[in-house]
């Protein structure tokens, strides 16, 4: 990464993947030179991690982070930087003392209930429990889950952790959170669907480092873009500029301030070789404070002879509602959020030369996959027309298109 005092040819704020991919294709693609800005003192988003000095094992910072997808262009262009490994995401939850296969499949409907069900035995188990209401009378969430899954399933595995997920009682939440709650009706544990799936062989960290090391590339961290000290007067309106902090926050929240939820992280580290047997273990029931219980030397089991012996790391999840400085996670979404994003979207398309993109400014919740498939996207109908063709670049964006 090289340090230039000339005004760059592009700006990005924010190093997470989304930031990332179109720094990378801007510099590598077309020879510019970008600046990254980061107001972290670490490249890459949420999906950071370092190592835990005592242990050797590899800590996601803010939660644990699954690669996973199904677009082909998108795993091309990550395993141009890093090399995975075959894991595959499985996970289970505790309720009453037992533990369980998740998702809901076979295995969990047949030691849920003390009873072996073949698959339609299952399917009609399970349609029997839940024609207690219709979908389309569904009023709240709990209904729209017991109209989708039966009120057994959904007191064990639903009521609870949602309750800790959203500080909300699930009848006062809208239905309209639900879509689908999928029930498996054979022995498939495997959590995601998608082609492809693992993690990165030497970590995260490493491999958006190498997304960021080009020469054309330098990247500033501690740099607040929307900070008192004039960083965006430097750049505003006389360079293009790709903005992936949250939208609210740089109309300086005029419009009334997006709703998120938070995740606290309490680590600890135990000594015990092996606490849980698993990376991840939700919490369903609702006296536990915490929704999940990340032990993350399982994701590399493949590193177990570099891990100290009789230790582990233990990450305890909590969630709530975001306040003025902490740190958003998921968009809650609500129809007044909604409201106020369509306001948003306005000013974004009348900001000059600025376009906004990935979680935080458009405001929905993008997998990894998903902002690096956006960005790529951006780079293709905006960026590039624009820097190689002369195109006009059309501000906007905050709808992720």
């Amino acid at each position: 990464m090289s340090v230039s005092t000339e005004l760059p040819d592009l700006v990005v704020v924010g190093s997470g993947f989304f930031g990332l991919t179109v720094a990378e294709r801007c510099a590598a693609d077309l020879g510019l030179k970008v600046l990254v800005l980061e107001r972290r003192h670490h490249l890459g988003g949420n999906a950071y991690s370092e190592f835990e000095p005592e242990t050797g094992i590899e800590v996601h910072k803010y939660g644990t982070h699954l690669f996973h997808t199904s677009n082909e262009r998108v795993w091309e262009y990550v395993n141009r930087f890093t090399d995975f490994t075959n894991y595959q995401h499985r996970v289970f939850g505790k309720y009453q003392g037992q533990v369980y296969s998740l998702p809901m499949n076979l295995a969990l409907i047949n030691s849920f209930f003390g009873k072996s069900h073949t698959p339609d035995e299952a399917r009609a188990l399970i349609a029997e429990q839940s024609s207690e209401i219709d979908t389309k009378d569904a009023t709240n969430l709990e209904e729209k889950a017991i109209s989708l899954i039966g009120r057994p399933l959904y007191e064990a595995f639903i009521k609870g952790y949602t309750a800790k997920q959203w500080q909300t009682d699930p009848t006062e939440l809208s239905a309209d959170i639900i879509t689908r709650l999928p029930v498996r009706y054979n022995f498939d544990n495997r959590y995601f669907n998608d082609k492809y799936e693992g993690l990165p062989v030497d970590g995260y960290t490493a491999w958006l480092e190498r997304m960021a090391d080009h020469p054309n590339i330098e990247v500033r961290l501690n740099t607040d873009f929307l900070s008192a000290d004039g960083v965006a007067d430097e750049f505003k309106g006389k360079v293009p500029i790709v903005y992936t902090g949250p939208v609210d926050e740089y109309f300086d929240n005029s419009e009334g301030r997006l709703s998120w939820r938070t995740v606290d992280l309490r680590t600890e580290i135990l000594d015990v070789d092996d606490y849980q047997g698993t990376g991840v273990v939700n919490a369903n029931d609702a006296d536990v404070p915490f929704t999940r219980e990340l032990e993350f030397k399982h994701l590399h089991p493949e590193r177990a002879a570099s891990y100290t012996p009789g230790r582990t790391v233990v990450v305890r999840e909590f969630s709530r509602f975001a306040e003025e400085g902490d740190e958003p996670y998921y968009p809650i979404n609500t129809a007044e959020d909604r409201a106020k994003l369509l306001k948003y979207r306005d000013l974004a398309a009348k900001e000059p030369m600025v376009l906004f993109g990935g979680r935080l400014g458009t405001y929905k919740y993008l997998d990894m996959h998903m902002a690096i498939a956006a960005a790529l996207s951006m780079y293709d109908n905006k960026l590039r027309p624009h820097f190689a063709d002369g195109a006009e670049l059309k501000s906007g964006g905050v709808d992720g298109e």
